[in-house]
């Protein structure tokens, strides 16, 4: 049987990696790092995190991105099973040791016998006897290989801006100040309600320190960049500082729910940290992505009650993330319309988040090893996450607008019957709904592969 060639080793490549041969189909999964290096990438393993170590909330109930990890889960998922094998405590959110899940799935990868792994990087379009080809380049494609695809679709490359957030050595953390709470003591994977250090701040240390964070100089764009858009579910922190004086208190720095043990009530403002690795001696601040010069935020977070004597394992960064116009280009099966051996997954689809890249790559995997064996690929009904993401990348979104997106409920199709008044009540009823119909895809599916 001819294999299926994946290019990339991030979470969308690798989960299609496992997803093909766990089906029975050689893989050749090819990954330039470390031949050729990234702005944004450490190591040379696969699905490496670089920005944030959270796959965000776990409820199934209640939050899409939640249902969407247990469709994965229920899929056989490399990329939920490895979260899962090294989740860290983070309230209601699933949070991994970012050295661990990574280097967990790249030794699953490593020793599966139908995958074969190529360090090269693929300059250019694949060469035509690859006869199934699935890139899953994400946000940081190769120049050349970028080039390549605009020149194939014709059309012009769509970017925009994400950002990395600052890591804290927990040790130099001042829990004179700080103190540990999850937001309403709430519980989570691997979690105690306790989950998260907080550093508060009253009204005058907020006004200080928006007042520096505004005034604090930035990394400058090149001539070329300064028409690319940043992406809004992860906006750097002081461009949200920048749209008004309230916006922060609203946004990552909101008090709610979290009780300072020194008055007993709630802060102006609180910084919260997660925890990044399985030892507990790193926390990221969570929502201070920034793309402030180095030496400018050391000075300005450490105006941060609880962080003064802050050390740094990492500061923030922005780079510069590629997709392209999937409505437009892909087919259902997020095939390429001008190059139908061509599909694509993760980011570069234009899907928006660590889960919900790696669930394209899950479908995508899926997709081309039922080709490969002869069968007709059965698509996730549109009343599930997947087939909800899956239908806003392939159609349901507007060509001519078309941004990144993380999955919500706002994909799905409208629940039938009365109207549901209560938001947790009408998130619950298209749970159960896509749960159903997960059941029924998942269940046709094994019946045509016993077949």
């Amino acid at each position: 049987m001819e294999p299926i060639h994946i290019i990339g080793g991030g979470l969308a490549g690798s989960e299609a990696a496992w997803q093909a041969a766990e089906a029975g189909v050689p893989v050749v999964l090819h990954e330039m790092r470390p031949v050729r290096t990234t702005d944004a990438h450490q190591t040379d393993r696969f699905a490496e995190l670089v920005c944030s170590n959270s796959f965000r909330s776990d409820d199934a109930d209640h939050n899409a991105v939640g249902l969407l990890h247990e469709e994965m889960r229920r899929a056989n998922s490399l990329i939920m099973a490895m979260g899962d094998r090294h989740k860290v405590p983070a309230g209601g959110a699933l949070a991994v040791d970012r050295e661990g899940f990574s280097e967990a799935v790249t030794a699953a990868l490593t020793a599966h016998p139908n995958v074969t792994l190529v360090r090269e990087e693929v300059a250019g379009l694949p060469p035509e006897d690859w006869s199934s080809v699935i890139v899953a380049t994400g946000p940081l494609t190769s120049p050349a290989l970028a080039a390549a695809i605009r020149d194939l679709t014709g059309e012009g490359e769509l970017a925009f801006f994400d950002a990395i957030a600052p890591i804290v050595y927990k040790e130099s953390i001042d829990f004179g100040v700080a103190w540990f709470q999850s937001r309403y003591d709430k519980e989570g994977p691997g979690g105690t309600g306790k989950d998260y250090i907080n550093c508060p701040m009253n009204r005058e240390e907020y006004d200080r320190f928006l007042d520096a964070l505004i005034a604090a100089p930035k990394t400058e764009f090149k001539e070329w960049e300064k028409d690319t858009p940043y992406f809004e579910g992860c906006l750097p922190i002081e461009v949200m500082a920048a749209r008004g004086r309230d916006t922060l208190r609203y946004g990552p720095m909101k008090p709610v729910g979290l009780d300072d043990p020194r008055t007993g009530r709630w802060p102006y403002a609180v910084v919260q940290l997660r925890q990044d690795n399985a030892l507990g001696t790193l926390y990221n601040m969570v929502g201070f992505q920034t793309k402030l010069k180095y030496g400018a935020q050391t000075e300005v977070f450490r105006l941060i009650p609880g962080l003064e004597n802050a050390e740094f394992a990492r500061l923030g960064g922005i780079h510069r993330n590629t997709f392209i116009n999937s409505p437009k280009l892909l087919d259902g099966r997020l095939r390429l319309k001008a190059r139908p051996s061509l599909r694509f997954a993760g980011q570069m689809t234009g899907c928006e988040g660590y889960v919900e890249s790696a669930a394209m790559g899950l479908l995508a995997g899926r997709f081309a090893a039922a080709e490969r064996k002869g069968e007709t690929p059965s698509l996730p009904p549109a009343e599930t996450a997947f087939g909800a993401l899956l239908g806003h990348i392939t159609g349901g979104a507007a060509a001519e607008t078309y941004q990144p997106m993380n999955v919500n409920f706002g994909l799905f199709p409208p629940l039938d019957g009365p109207k549901i008044k209560g938001k947790r009540d009408r998130a619950k009823a298209y749970s159960a709904r896509a749960r159903a119909a997960l059941s029924d895809w998942l269940g046709a599916g094994e019946a045509a592969a016993a077949e």
